[in-house]
């Protein structure tokens, strides 16, 4: 079978198992997921040369191949930075996002063959979990506009979901790394005007900094019912901490919403697929969990790579089957704790260097 063939199969099984799971609610067994995981890695072995002797070195080969998902390889993230994790020549890619900044400043990209099952993934969870209720909303996106920033997976994100779910008047406030305050009280208010139910989408920071601006000046934006926040990114940064307590309490004030009316999403430019709170969780602020399409699953480890009992606090490595044409297991240096009901993430390992969308957020300035 020809590499192309292969290919088109794989992603044929992979498109099939969104497509249950978004438009019939099927779930994906945890037998389908093994099966399918195992096989996906051992096309990855044969195919991603710089990941096969990163396994090799771990005592993986194709004569040795694991029999559980759960003890698939899981590259570094890091190494995102250090190789072309790509089982295809990356000239020819059709997507290619780049990790944020790092302290060293330093970051990494993931090729992606093709847009299908970034689209198919990233649509299927967020309408799922951001628009359960069916809502059309009108999108106001403090993340950079792909038109200025196409290596953004956020901004690629918000540009398909804002396309397809959206009511046509999209805003975009972030350019040349500043914050469009202007243009983001006017979009605001005149979605108030309109009646017109709003999703903004921000980072953690990029939400932060608007926050600050508004209250400088003690303006609040009414947004209308059915409106709500979609925030990404960490809480800590090189100049500023906030809790997501005080943060969702000023946003809430601020946008005249329910605390419940913002959702956390987490995701990594490493990985196609994205989490989300849970919908029960979203009560408070505090201790929500995380949730994910059933062809994303994580584990907890401890320093010796092995699954930790759930409750227990460890690193997270991340198995996403939609990772066909890059690695399908990613090791992070996030902290969390899985429960029965979901997972809590909660922040960079000791020592670890800062990253994501947040940080690069946290320099904008308003403008």
């Amino acid at each position: 079978m020809s590499y192309a063939t292969e290919s088109f199969a794989l992603d044929a099984e992979i498109l099939a198992a969104i497509d249950g799971w978004h438009r019939r609610g099927r779930d994906v067994s945890d037998g389908d997921f093994e099966d399918l995981a195992l096989r996906l890695f051992e096309y990855q072995l044969r195919y991603n040369a710089p990941y096969a002797r990163y396994c090799a070195s771990l005592g993986w080969a194709m004569a040795h191949l694991p029999a559980h998902w759960d003890v698939i390889p899981a590259v570094p993230a890091a190494a995102y930075k250090e190789a072309t994790l790509a089982t295809f020549d990356p000239a020819h890619s059709a997507l290619a996002f780049e990790t944020s900044g790092t302290t060293s400043g330093t970051g990494g990209r993931h090729f992606m063959e093709t847009r299908t099952l970034y689209d198919s993934a990233l649509l299927a969870g967020f309408e799922r979990f951001v628009l359960g209720d069916g809502a059309r909303l009108r999108y106001l996106n403090v993340v950079p506009n792909p038109a200025d920033r196409p290596q953004s997976s956020l901004g690629y994100m918000m540009q398909q979901v804002s396309r397809h779910f959206g009511d046509g008047q999209t805003g975009w406030f972030v350019r040349d790394d500043a914050l469009l305050v202007e243009a983001f009280i006017a979009d605001t208010r005149a979605a108030a005007d309109d009646e017109a139910a709003a999703c903004i989408a921000t980072t953690a920071f990029g939400l932060l900094n608007v926050l600050d601006e508004l209250e400088r000046r003690d303006i609040e934006l009414p947004l209308p019912p059915g409106s709500r926040i979609m925030e990404t990114g960490g809480f800590k940064g090189r100049t500023r901490a906030i809790t997501r307590e005080e943060l969702y309490a000023r946003a809430a004030a601020v946008f005249h919403l329910d605390v419940s009316s913002i959702v956390a999403e987490f995701g990594m430019t490493e990985l196609t697929t994205q989490y989300y709170d849970a919908p029960a969780s979203r009560g408070t602020a505090e201790n929500r969990r995380k949730v994910s399409p059933p062809w994303l699953r994580s584990r907890v480890v401890g320093p010796d790579g092995k699954t930790l009992p759930d409750g227990t606090v460890g690193a997270l490595v991340h198995v996403d089957l939609a990772n066909r044409s890059s690695c399908i297991a990613v090791a992070t240096e996030d902290l969390g704790v899985r429960f029965a009901d979901g997972l809590v993430v909660i922040g960079r390992e000791t020592g670890a260097s800062l990253r994501g969308c947040s940080l690069d957020a946290e320099t904008l300035l308003p403008r």
